[in-house]
């Protein structure tokens, strides 16, 4: 499941996943989206390592300034992504 976490002037709507720990690793799923004519701009990026999963649409420049905005907003990112595995958690009691 993906959590809004703010929308951009040009409706490019950034989400997040829970806390996913892999391989002793926490890790954060980031995922930009907007709309256009034809259907979605999207990008995905998986924190800490700062990889792209993919990129469809948007500008080498978005891209960048995608990644300045991660740097920017990681520690934010990390507390709510913790957040929601723990809410997670007590849900399923």
């Amino acid at each position: 499941m993906m959590y809004l976490y703010q929308t951009l002037p040009d409706e490019t709507e950034i989400v997040h996943s829970h806390l996913i720990i892999e391989d002793g690793v926490q890790k954060v799923i980031v995922h930009f989206e907007r709309p256009t004519e034809d259907g979605f701009d999207s990008a995905r990026c998986s924190l800490p390592e700062y990889t792209w999963i993919f990129k469809h649409g948007y500008s080498t420049n978005e891209i960048s300034f995608f990644e300045q905005f991660l740097h920017e907003n990681e520690q934010e990112l990390y507390e709510l992504a913790c957040k929601k595995t723990h809410k997670k958690g007590k849900e399923r009691k």
